[in-house]
């Protein structure tokens, strides 16, 4: 690398130092970058991404720790990256190294992944940890990425956000390429924001109404899995919080990304579907003391990262809340700052509706101790954007578990709603109580801060671990695939595979994984709360019982769509499930159920039952069935309604008796999974009615609605 000095024939100005980032206008862009640390910043501009700067500029101007000026000619699509020259004290946390080429933090697109051929980002060798400590004077200017100026300008024609209240919400857990990756896809564009575009008629039909999208911000693969030819196909490795993921793009240019996002969500908003952004502030892609420097960790890393280590090294180790290498500092002002100029970037420019923060209690961590009324949820709690759209968190990191302890503002990935389900539907005794709470609404998480049922996202499945069909197909994990002898990945699944491990051919096995598989809808979709699927669980996915694929972006994680036509049953149990939580407004409830009798008509909001009408016996370990009545004829709703649930988790039929449902009505049966596809919903016209009309048998491991009206 050449001496760093400024040569350009380009017209510079004092610019200014808001807003971080390259931000195009008429005649030129404005650069501007924070480090309170360094000392110098050299801007560089590239007309190729491999090819040599022709342009360094020495920021002449610094203003609030921020390095600023403004170019003239530079116009959008300019190639651009940093060198920051400051101290080099790792052990006191100052890792600035001008020879090493940085992307900027603010950067809206990038030119490609980072290359650590020979372990040049890394600098070193990385079995000498005490190396670390070394200044590496290799350049790296041919590995890194270039940023990229981009215009926000595009065409959003009458784009409107859906504004679905979150009672309504059926959220759909996908990732953006493995929707439609598969060949049996049959779109244009298999994997990419416009093959997303070509399914959407999928989830209309299914009658989702929210997609969450796994991580669509520009990350990093590891060369641990480089060298096993695997992938970081989840995505949770962050490399730019601005930039969407280039290789989902169609558009031969690089940027092209970013218009093609905003397509998807305007197509999506089109057919009334919100998108909620998986994003994960709670650590970067730089990893640990031996990872490399590509962007913060060069910019200023002692502001960025959370740091730690021994009195004679004060900073040079990393904190690792999320089992990722480091986790940012939330306690600083300017990362909080960096993260909500980030989420108002994809709420305002990108028009996404809400996020879901992984690792969220990372978030939350002040002197590494979570705390609610931490400064980063305060700030989101008084910005006029951020408030207004949706926050889910997942409420654990590696070291803390804060189900339902996160602000009033906030729903959570409901985990123990998860565990109690999957627990009982195995069959495991002594449920029955914790199951109730679930079911109603979990009003010992939320019900006591101002929260509402609603703010429980209540899933069975996600990304992680099992799909569905794995559920009740594996005992055990197979994650052979990953190259790491089957070690990685939960072993606590809490799964039965219904007889035997894995593929079967066995009708029986294959019918009890059919019912048990609609059992869990049932469980999901019928109680309090905000439900999420899994993608791909409506036409049974399977992962061959890996409950770990985040490195396999193959047929492994890919929806096939041939299973859309081999379980077009399951599927059609499944959107008649969303469509019954719709017609019945007494499962899509905004308040917790108070016992009370609203309307006077001698039915308690919500009544719970044994088998022989008494009250369930809660202390009973061996109690597998569980009854409950909703009244759906609530003051303010003119439709008179009952409807009674049973859940039979016993490997036995039980007799069932039915409550009287008075006013002239009949009980009339909707569902009951013992009955087979085709049997088990009853759709359009009369439903069955009940006869005789005081009791009901559950046949074993069987769910069973019925409807009571005039």
């Amino acid at each position: 690398m050449s001496r760093l000095e400024t040569r350009t024939s380009k017209r510079l100005a004092i610019g200014r130092f808001h807003p971080l980032g390259a931000t195009p206008e008429p005649h030129g862009t404005n650069f501007a970058l924070y480090s309170k640390h360094a000392t110098e910043v050299f801007l560089l501009l590239f007309d190729e991404p491999n090819g040599a700067p022709t342009d360094v500029i020495a920021l002449p101007h610094r203003t609030r720790f921020v390095f600023h000026t403004f170019v003239e000619g530079v116009r959008p699509g300019q190639l651009y990256a940093y060198r920051v020259r400051g101290p080099h004290d790792p052990a006191r946390g100052l890792r600035f190294n001008e020879h090493k080429l940085l992307v900027d933090p603010y950067a809206k697109a990038l030119t490609g992944k980072p290359r650590n051929e020979a372990n040049l980002l890394l600098g070193y060798d990385a079995t000498l940890a005490a190396l670390d400590l070394s200044l590496d004077t290799r350049d790296d200017a041919h590995l890194v990425p270039k940023s990229i100026v981009i215009d926000d300008a595009f065409d959003w024609k009458d784009d409107a956000p859906p504004e679905i209240p979150l009672e309504q919400m059926v959220i759909y857990e996908v990732h953006t390429k493995g929707f439609t990756a598969h060949p049996s896809s049959g779109v244009r564009s298999p994997g990419t924001y416009r093959g997303f575009i070509e399914k959407i008629p999928h989830l209309v039909e299914l009658g989702i109404n929210v997609v969450e999208l796994l991580p669509i911000h520009d990350r990093m693969v590891g060369d641990f899995l480089i060298e096993k030819d695997l992938t970081n196909y989840w995505g949770y490795d962050t490399l730019a919080f601005f930039a969407v993921e280039s290789a989902y793009r169609t558009g031969p240019r690089a940027g092209d990304e970013v218009r093609e996002f905003k397509e998807l969500v305007r197509a999506l908003h089109h057919h009334g579907i919100e998108v909620i952004l998986d994003v994960v502030y709670n650590h970067t892609a730089e990893g640990n003391e031996r990872g490399p420097t590509i962007s913060l960790r060069g910019v200023d890393n002692s502001t960025y990262y959370a740091l730690t280590g021994s009195p004679e090294e004060p900073g040079r180790y990393y904190m690792n809340w999320a089992g990722c290498g480091n986790s940012l500092n939330l306690s600083d002002p300017h990362v909080i700052r960096f993260v909500m100029d980030s989420l108002r970037y994809w709420a305002e420019v990108m028009h996404v509706d809400g996020f879901r923060f992984d690792l969220a209690s990372v978030l939350g961590r002040e002197q590494g101790v979570f705390h609610r009324a931490a400064s980063f949820f305060d700030v989101i709690a008084q910005d006029p954007t951020l408030s207004r759209v949706k926050l889910i968190a997942e409420p654990w990191d590696l070291a803390t578990y804060q189900v339902g302890n996160f602000p009033v503002d906030w729903s959570e990935w409901n985990g123990r709603f998860r565990d109690t389900v999957r627990k009982f539907e195995k069959g495991d005794g002594g449920q029955v109580p914790e199951l109730a709470q679930r079911l109603s609404g979990s009003s010992d998480l939320y019900g006591d801060d101002g929260r509402h049922p609603y703010n429980t996202v209540n899933f069975v499945t996600c990304h992680d671990g099992f799909t569905l069909a794995d559920l009740v197909s594996y005992g055990q994990k197979a994650n052979a695939a990953n190259l790491e002898d089957n070690r990685d990945g939960t072993d606590d699944n809490t799964s039965w595979n219904s007889g035997a491990e894995g593929p079967t051919s066995d009708p029986e096995i294959l019918a009890l994984r059919a019912r048990r598989a609609r059992n869990l809808v049932c469980q999901l979709l019928f109680a309090a709360g905000t439900p999420m699927l899994l993608g791909g669980d409506e036409m049974l996915r399977t992962q061959r019982g890996n409950n770990n694929a985040y490195c396999q972006d193959n047929e492994i994680s890919w929806l096939d769509w041939t299973l859309l036509d081999r379980n077009a049953d399951f599927f059609a149990f499944v959107k008649h499930a969303i469509a019954f939580t719709r017609r019945y407004p007494v499962l899509q409830r905004r308040t917790f159920f108070s016992g009370a009798d609203i309307n006077q008509d001698a039915f308690v909001d919500l009544r719970w039952y044994g088998l022989d009408l008494d009250e369930p016996r809660w202390g009973d370990p061996e109690l597998r069935t569980i009854a409950y009545l909703l009244d759906g004829c609530e003051s303010t709703v003119a439709d008179d309604y009952l409807l009674f649930v049973v859940l039979n988790a016993s490997w036995q039929p039980v007799t069932v008796r039915i409550p009287s449902p008075g006013r002239a009505r009949r009980w009339h049966r909707v569902i009951d999974t013992s009955l087979g596809a085709g049997r088990d919903f009853v759709v359009g016209g009369d439903p069955e009615e009940l006869d005789p009309a005081d009791h009901c048998l559950a046949g074993p491991r069987s769910s069973i609605v019925l409807l009571a009206r005039p």
